[in-house]
């Protein structure tokens, strides 16, 4: 959250934009959709230069858990020849894509995932993520934080299941208790890779009355199964109220509901979180939607934004 604030006021504009262009789709678009390779999907006609038009496109597995993208990959887009006057596609190819779109914030993102790339001493094959998230294991005995990305793997430590604290009267417990947050840094197939647990709670408690006796999770690196892990809907400075096939802001963008019904934002979180690359998680949102969203948060006590 902290790098996203940082470019906030630059790119808010531009994501506003971003958002409306969506609904103001070149002439040639429609045309050019039945030339789309099968095996994907077909996202925003970002750039039209004279009688050539570019349309963001991306494999149709980019939001499958078992196959999700990367930030960090290299993508392709669909080079479509247009009419004299710009109107229709006459036949497009599918070719490498040079680098990020300067139309929209490509360009911050890109620079914030390749510095996320470099600094990150992550084992090998893990995707670098940076996110903030919670454990929403009810088990009494807690979440097994593993050594490794598998069942069979070394247990480290444990994560506390909801902590109820009481104080009298004087604590701020929700009704289900404090769930225990951490950083997300990393995925590989079906595994977060966390770090920084905090004792639930503690962050949200007057600190001189938090009791000794609290819970005290396993703070180190660790490896958590993805079906055990909560969020919060963070402000991305996205096209809100839906998810992206694909964890870029041209990619096709698909509505989505909070679960008390309306469209998502910053309030509220997913249904479940599958996966991660770079400050996008893969997300279900409650009615069923599966999707990217850019900016995921551990806060317990208000909204994200």
């Amino acid at each position: 959250m902290r790098v996203l604030r940082l470019i906030a006021a630059s790119i808010l504009c531009i994501a506003t934009q971003a958002a409306r262009a969506d609904d103001t789709e070149p002439a040639w678009r429609a045309s050019a959709l039945a030339m789309v390779p099968a095996g994907y999907v077909a996202g925003t006609a970002y750039r039209t230069e004279g009688s050539t038009g570019y349309l963001a496109v991306y494999p149709a597995t980019s939001n499958d858990p078992k196959t999700p993208a990367s930030v960090f990959a290299a993508r392709q887009a669909l080079v479509v020849t247009l009419t004299p006057d710009a109107t229709r596609a006459v036949s497009a190819e599918l070719k490498p894509r040079a680098g990020p779109d300067p139309d929209n914030d490509d360009t911050d993102f890109a620079k914030l995932h390749a510095d996320l790339a470099k600094r990150a001493t992550l084992p090998d094959g893990t995707e670098p993520c940076d996110l903030g998230a919670w454990s929403i294991d009810k088990d009494p005995s807690g979440l097994n934080v593993r050594a490794e990305p598998s069942v069979k793997a070394r247990v480290l430590g444990t994560l506390p299941p909801p902590y109820r604290l009481k104080l009298g009267g004087a604590e701020n417990t929700p009704e289900g208790g404090w769930l225990t947050e951490f950083r997300i840094i990393g995925f590989k197939d079906g595994w977060f890779l966390i770090e920084g647990a905090k004792p639930p709670g503690k962050d949200y408690e007057d600190d001189k009355k938090y009791p000794r006796s609290a819970p005290k999770p396993y703070a180190g690196r660790g490896w958590v199964a993805s079906n055990k892990v909560g969020a919060n809907y963070a402000n991305g400075y996205t096209r809100a109220g839906g998810l992206f096939q694909a964890p870029f802001v041209d990619a096709k963008w698909m509505p989505a509901q909070r679960e008390l019904g309306g469209p998502i934002d910053g309030d509220g979180g997913p249904k479940r979180i599958f996966a991660c690359s770079g400050l996008w998680g893969l997300v279900e949102s409650h009615d069923g939607v599966r999707g990217w969203w850019r900016a995921l948060c551990s806060n317990q006590v208000t909204n994200c934004s």
